[in-house]
């Protein structure tokens, strides 16, 4: 089970991309690392933040689209991603939260670690955790906010389901993670040694509403295996469990498999590599629209049809 490393990436569903660039990158403080269209709809954008380099564990990544539905968290989704920052931090993160008028709770600290819960513009759940195994985020020459208050990438993910039994042995089982601790209907799950990027949240949650998909909704969420060998070991296994997977899907940066863990939860496997130095240096990541390759011939179509992006 070494070849599930932790957690890849998030992606969901946002508002219009300039509303979701000035969050991520100017009030949050991430790096544009890559900006593309969607694979299955080059009409919509497709945003990836991270560190400064797009660490694997650090990226959030987005479809923005100016039109459509409000989601509704619920259950069959990941209704809550908490984001790593340094202990300490919490008071700057509160201020700045003020300062740029963001939807935010009262912190609460338990378990030895500070949160605040808040909101995007979207009505995506999100979640600063204050802890003393924070990861250092790769650095870069144009953070927003101070590198040692920086957000360090993704802690864990909160996932909502109507009883634990099924998914619990898909991450067990599948997976290769350990429940940890069970604390009123809130099984915790770790891979490898635990901590930032290797936890995931499961509540249960029997009489609540479903969740829909819809803007401030997470489409996926990923977790990283090492190369395209591990990751065809991995599906041949879920196969042989009776799951539907997708075939390898190239997605330029990283290789990908898809399948819906029973809760209805969209799980995806990615490759730690090429990353995101196959089609732009370090100094220019994020600095200009890159198209797959089966996009390439119609380039200036797909650019007069996106919404223009300022870049900040």
């Amino acid at each position: 089970m070494a070849d599930i490393l932790g957690i890849h990436h998030m992606s969901a569903i946002s508002g219009p991309a300039q509303e979701n660039l000035h969050f991520y990158a100017k009030v949050l403080g991430l790096r544009l690392v890559k900006l593309t269209v969607n694979f299955d709809d080059p009409s919509a954008y497709h945003l990836y933040y991270g560190d400064g380099l797009g660490n694997p564990g650090t990226l959030l990544t987005f479809f923005p689209y100016p039109g459509g539905r409000p989601g509704r968290p619920g259950a069959g989704q990941t209704t809550v991603t908490h984001l790593s920052i340094p202990k300490g931090a919490m008071a700057y993160w509160v201020n700045r939260f003020k300062q740029f008028d963001v939807d935010f709770d009262r912190p609460t600290s338990k378990d030895g670690r500070d949160a605040v819960r808040f909101r995007a513009p979207d009505g995506l759940l999100l979640e600063l955790v204050a802890t003393s195994d924070y990861i250092e985020p790769a650095p870069w020459t144009k953070w927003t906010v101070p590198h040692d208050k920086a957000i360090g990438g993704i802690h864990s993910f909160t996932l909502v389901e109507r009883e634990i039994g099924p998914t619990r042995a898909v991450l067990e089982k599948d997976l290769g993670f350990k429940l940890v601790s069970e604390n009123g209907g809130r099984f915790r799950f770790e891979v490898g040694r635990g901590g930032p990027q290797k936890t995931v949240d499961v509540l249960v949650d029997p009489d609540g509403p479903s969740g829909r998909e819809g803007h401030g909704s997470v489409h996926h969420i990923a977790f990283r295996t090492p190369t395209s060998e591990s990751q065809a070991n991995r599906r041949q296994i879920l196969l042989d469990h009776g799951f539907r997977v997708s075939p390898v899907k190239d997605r330029d940066y990283f290789q990908s498999i898809y399948f819906r863990e029973p809760g209805g939860v969209l799980f995806e496997i990615a490759t730690d590599k090429p990353g995101f130095q196959v089609d732009e240096p370090e100094p220019e990541l994020g600095s200009a629209l890159q198209l797959p390759q089966q996009f390439s011939d119609i380039r200036a179509q797909i650019e007069k049809a996106l919404p223009k992006l300022e870049l900040v």
